[in-house]
């Protein structure tokens, strides 16, 4: 009837200050979708952040509206839980340096498809958790030292799609800016020229990820070998944007793919070849640079920091020979990486690539586990033999065995009767001045090892009671023998 839907009520009542929505965390913005502690206000044709702002909010969408301007005061306090902010497609033109100050837990932050033109400096320094930070599709075209400073989480860095004329190397070239960096996308922008050597000494798991198409590049043989390295060893980097990967010819000016400069005119480029080499701490190892090139002019080599090695001789770790190859001396294990030995004909460059492992131990190590491994192997086998003779040639030490005439002292079922006897034992005495026959299980006397009996359980005197029946435990029983609890099954 009509009175029906009345209990129903107070449930709603209750449900509703129950969500968060509800409570006095805050309320659900308008023209926002609330769910949980996700926030959407995506499309809402909003000109700036709304307010307040719930502060258990962990996702907050606001992409796809007209926030052209992101101050500082955009969230008034502090959003602890906020992990993921989408700000894309806002016409987004200014951010605030202090912008970010109140969410410093955020690891995901979305900027693209903006009006972005600088990134200031420290941007994003308040940043510290951040893992995936998204910047294409903007007007970008110079980058602040200091912008990245302090992301040492920063796994995913987005950058296609600018105007970034100078790639930006200070990010990388140390290591300690961005340590965990592992993918680097600046695709479609205005690079014309690639510091090819400092490249090659970037760490595998960075260079393997670094996305380059689609910039106005000009063709030289490393930029070839560069991304003719990357197709061998199939990065998606170039397997996917092959098509994408195009130069300017230094003569004619007209764009050509990097890979279709193999044997072609005026460069005619060769793919470069690739070797390694492992090595152990302190050694002295020569690193050799054989070309097929004939009448070549120079050459040089470039080890995995990036620096060159250019003069015969000297006094450093590294040294140029005579004949081209590269001595190390006195190996350190920072010495490790790929070394590029690059090498100029009348015709057409060649490069080499040598990758140098450098074990962490010296060349006597391997003995040195030998020998441990051995000797470790002869102290247990003599372990064995000693516990083997000690249990099997042990003489007898009870040769008489006196007080046969004593009565066993009355024994319960305490620690002193084994749990591991399977038959009971008959108290059976020795003849007054018989020699002990190999002190047998009928012995009365303690065992061996003056633990336990090898004959089991012995016989126990008559008792009175309830408990008389349970002294000697049943193999049969549900019962433990480590607890006095019986088991219900």
């Amino acid at each position: 009837g009509l009175g029906a839907p009345l209990p129903l009520m107070p449930l709603l009542l209750a449900l509703a200050l129950l969500s968060p929505w509800g409570s006095a965390g805050g309320s659900c913005p308008p023209r926002c979708v609330c769910a949980s502690n996700i926030l959407s206000c995506s499309q809402a044709v909003l000109s700036s952040v709304p307010a307040p702002l719930p502060r258990f909010t962990a996702v907050l969408d606001l992409s796809h509206n007209n926030v052209s301007r992101l101050r500082a005061d955009w969230a008034p306090g502090r959003l602890a839980h906020l992990h993921a902010l989408l700000l894309s497609h806002n016409g987004l033109s200014f951010v605030s340096t202090e912008a970010f100050a109140h969410v410093p837990h955020l690891r995901h932050l979305d900027l693209s498809s903006n009006r972005l033109r600088v990134l200031e400096e420290n941007l994003f320094s308040d940043l510290a958790e951040l893992e995936v930070l998204l910047l294409y599709n903007n007007e970008i075209s110079a980058v602040d030292r200091t912008a990245f400073d302090n992301l040492s989480r920063l796994r995913k860095l987005y950058l296609g799609q600018n105007r970034i004329a100078r790639f930006p190397l200070e990010l990388l070239r140390d290591g300690s800016r961005l340590p965990q960096l592992a993918l680097l996308d600046l695709s479609a922008n205005r690079l014309r020229s690639l510091p090819i050597g400092e490249l090659q000494a970037l760490p595998a798991w960075l260079r393997d990820r670094l996305y380059l198409h689609g910039n106005p590049l000009a063709c030289d043989c490393p930029l070839f070998q560069l991304v003719a390295r990357g197709r061998r060893r199939r990065l998606s980097a170039v397997m996917d944007f092959q098509e994408e990967l195009r130069c300017l010819l230094p003569t004619t000016q007209a764009h050509v793919g990097i890979l279709a400069l193999a044997g072609r005119q005026p460069l005619n480029c060769s793919e470069a070849r690739e070797a390694v080499l492992e090595a152990h701490l302190g050694d002295t190892i020569t690193l050799s640079c054989d070309t097929r090139l004939q009448g070549v002019r120079n050459r040089h080599w470039v080890t995995p920091g990036g620096e060159r090695v250019l003069e015969e001789g000297g006094n450093s770790s590294a040294a140029l020979l005579a004949n081209g190859s590269l001595q190390l001396r006195a190996l350190r294990p920072e010495d490790a990486g790929t070394y590029a030995c690059c090498v100029a004909g009348p015709l057409l460059n060649d490069t080499i690539y040598v990758e140098l492992l450098v074990h962490n131990f010296t060349l006597h190590g391997p003995h040195d586990t030998l020998n441990t491994a051995y000797t470790t192997l002869v102290g247990c086998i003599l372990s064995v033999v000693l516990v083997l003779i000690y249990l099997y040639l042990t003489p007898c030490r009870c040769c008489c065995c006196h007080g046969a005439d004593k009565p066993p002292a009355p024994r319960d079922d305490s620690i002193n009767s084994s749990v591991l006897s399977a038959t009971p034992n008959h108290a059976t005495g020795s003849v007054p001045g018989e020699p002990c026959r190999s002190c047998s299980a009928s012995a009365t006397g303690p065992g061996q090892n003056s633990r336990f009996k090898v004959g089991g359980t012995p016989q126990l005197p008559p008792q009175h009671g309830p408990k008389a029946q349970r002294k000697v435990s049943d193999p049969d029983s549900v019962s433990s023998v480590f607890s006095d609890t019986p088991i219900v099954v």
